[in-house]
């Protein structure tokens, strides 16, 4: 079985069914970027809640199901325009981004473009120099174009290494000038918007494998957390040749994110059998009466 990585899904919107369909479909790690939930966070503490839960139990959880969950922290270009909040979660993010399992700064960069919105991304921008991290870029559905460059200009202003930057979202009318800028090129495999497996196979066959990233972005809305291995299985059947395949579903997430220092390819080849028999703080994936999961060394299926 060909092992994937989706390096941008949102883990604590989907069910434990999704988490085993994706281990059955070859998925070994995950990253799980800092984005908002829906409607407006109020309070900081729900910021710090959130993020807690992304190094915490979701990194749990996910191991309890055979993937290896990292994730990036960020104040998110949606809520960047509360102020006096984002100026607080600004105060926070320092507190989370060196803790274990934090891979990137992200996903950071516009909404709607607003001096705001441009405020925080530059801070963040620094805060990713500071602390030696990647930068995951969201690029904005509205005016994607004028926000992409937008964000690479920003980015290049502030010194930003492009070979430490992944530009994400990107479509057939920004890949071009991503790639020839050097960046890593993510792009978001989403029903009805953003970009269809099919248009995939095309930019691959256009542009090759370089620096190019596929992804889910799978979330609360209507989304697929297999959308990589289905990618992967439709870009075998249109021709692409499975060392191009693995690099857009495999190797270019983890040599963009291993920058980090804090991912690594025996975080899941050499990962502990599962065991749900396992707590977190006392608690289970399991509830009452439910059989845990336990794995000896013959369970274990080499990839």
């Amino acid at each position: 079985m060909s092992m994937y990585i989706d390096p941008h899904i949102h883990l604590v919107s989907r069910t434990t069914d999704d988490y085993e369909a994706m281990q059955k479909a070859g998925i070994v790690a995950t990253i799980e970027p800092a984005f908002w939930l829906g409607q407006p966070r109020t309070e900081v503490g729900s910021f710090k809640d959130y993020f807690s839960t992304l190094v915490g139990w979701e990194r749990f959880r996910a191991s309890q199901f055979g993937i290896v969950h990292y994730c990036t922290m960020g104040l998110n270009s949606k809520e960047a325009n509360n102020i006096p909040l984002a100026e607080q979660v600004m105060e926070l993010l320092p507190l989370y981004v060196g803790k274990e399992g934090v891979v990137a700064i992200g996903e950071i960069g516009y909404d709607d473009q607003t001096e705001a919105e441009d405020r925080f991304y530059r801070e963040q921008l620094e805060l990713a120099k500071e602390v030696d991290l990647p930068v995951l870029i969201h690029t904005p559905h509205r005016d994607k174009k004028k926000g992409t460059y937008r964000s690479m200009d920003v980015a290049e202003e502030h010194g930003m290494d492009p070979g430490w930057v992944i530009v994400d979202h990107n479509n057939e009318e920004t890949v071009k000038e991503v790639l020839d800028r050097g960046y890593w090129a993510g792009f978001t495999i989403y029903p009805h918007t953003k970009m269809g497996s099919e248009r995939m196979v095309e930019i691959v066959k256009q542009y090759g494998p370089e620096r190019i990233i596929v992804n889910s972005a799978a979330d609360w809305g209507i989304s697929d957390p297999l959308a990589v291995p289905k990618t992967a299985d439709l870009m075998r059947k249109m021709g692409i040749p499975e060392e191009h395949v693995q690099m857009v579903t495999y190797k270019n997430a983890l040599a963009a994110f291993s920058l980090s220092g804090q991912m690594d390819e025996k975080d899941w080849l050499n990962a502990p059998p599962i065991d749900q028999t396992k707590k977190m703080g006392g608690n289970s994936v399991l509830r009452g009466g439910q059989v845990p999961r336990v794995e000896g060394p013959s369970d274990r299926v080499e990839n």
